[in-house]
């Protein structure tokens, strides 16, 4: 059976299906605005910064080639190119209309155009309330690594904490930055996590903080996660310091399951797990609200040396696609994806040079493409 024959079989198929609402938000396929009448699906598609417009179009070939039911609608948005970018209100507002978007990394600058503290990420996340963050950093197949058969998924709150743009010089030559922690998302960010576990079939949640040091604000943090925890019984709980999880992290990965953390360590713990599995260019990652859910890399690299290089992995951020495709219910197509792309990464006659290969970033897309069944 031909390529096209399998892709009008699919389409028929998904479009007798009935698309719910997804994992984490509510309302995800059923809003009008976000599916048109055609019964294709809305998404907001924002390229991002460094090697990201290169990477969003090696997601574009993929869904053209099979055939996706899925419509984006583009904004170039950026903090590195002020004038060019689209004003941050549009961007919010079409998120928050089509309740889905894929991603590339922004960029943050040295210094402000503006002379604002917060940054173009933060304002995005603060207006959308995209307090979690997942990553799951998961072993691939053929790709040779340290560890084996890491699987874990971190959670991290990321809308306060010492991302809270809250510093000011007091006297020359003596910096204050507030840590914001508040028990109310502690509180959001822990049931999150547990609940992520329960639905997910996870076993463990591990919190992790600094609250030996830090005894008020990752003291209350932690103490949410304990209480909660109370709530769980079927799961089981421990708590780390933050600075023991990392060596734990790179001497015995497999001991995790879900981790959940305060903004800055959950940035930190994301970085180097991606490290053991691969690199930035194949770990997938998600930010979700109570209302919407913006599919992004997991760690956060524009990979500015490798522009119009066409050197970038894009397997992340096709992973990035494969979860967006579940997360709105189309699960055939999200499995098609994954599929591909194990296939290729097991083939290993296709490998990015982060992979130890010498193929280009359409060699790779190609590949993936002529994998699809």
């Amino acid at each position: 059976m031909s390529l096209i024959t399998r892709n009008v079989f699919r389409t028929l198929i998904q479009g007798s299906q009935h698309v719910g609402k997804g994992l984490h938000t509510t309302s995800v396929t059923a809003d009008k605005n976000q599916t048109s009448k055609e019964g294709r699906v809305k998404c907001t598609l924002i390229p991002g910064d460094g090697v990201g417009p290169e990477l969003v179009y090696s997601v574009q070939e993929v869904f053209k080639a099979a055939g996706i039911p899925v419509d984006f609608e583009s904004y170039f948005f950026s903090e590195v190119n002020p004038t060019l970018s689209a004003p941050l209100e549009d961007v919010v507002g079409s998120i928050a209309r089509n309740k889905i978007c894929i991603k590339g990394i922004l960029a943050t600058p040295d210094f402000s155009h503006t002379g604002e503290l917060q940054t173009l990420n933060m304002k995005l996340r603060n207006a959308l309330d995209l307090y979690a963050n997942v990553v799951h950093v998961k072993s691939l197949p053929n790709v040779k690594c340290r560890h084996h058969d890491v699987d874990c998924i971190i959670i991290r709150e990321q809308t306060e904490g010492e991302y809270s743009a809250l510093e000011h010089e007091s006297v020359p030559g003596v910096v204050e930055c507030l840590k914001i922690i508040t028990a109310a998302k502690s509180e959001r960010i822990a049931k999150f996590a547990f609940d992520y576990a329960v639905k997910m079939r996870r076993k463990k949640v591990t919190a992790v903080h600094k609250a030996n040091i830090m005894k008020l604000g990752d003291g209350l943090f932690l103490r949410s996660c304990e209480e909660m925890a109370k709530l769980y019984p079927r799961i089981q709980f421990e708590k780390m310091i933050v600075d023991n999880c990392t060596m734990q992290m790179v001497s015995n990965p497999n001991q995790f399951d879900v981790m959940v953390t305060p903004n800055l360590y959950g940035n930190i713990v994301d970085n180097l797990a991606s490290g053991l599995v691969g690199g930035a260019g194949v770990v997938a990652g998600a930010s979700y609200s109570a209302d919407c859910a913006v599919f992004e890399q997991g760690a956060r690299h524009i990979f500015s040396g490798a522009v119009g290089k066409n050197i970038a992995n894009p397997t992340a951020m096709l992973l990035c696609s494969a979860n967006l495709l579940a997360h709105v219910n189309l699960h055939s197509y999200s499995k098609m994806i994954k599929n591909a792309i194990n296939k290729v990464l097991t083939d290993g006659k296709v490998r990015t040079k982060d992979l130890g290969g010498q193929s280009t970033t359409k060699d790779f897309t190609y590949a993936v493409i002529h994998s699809l069944a």
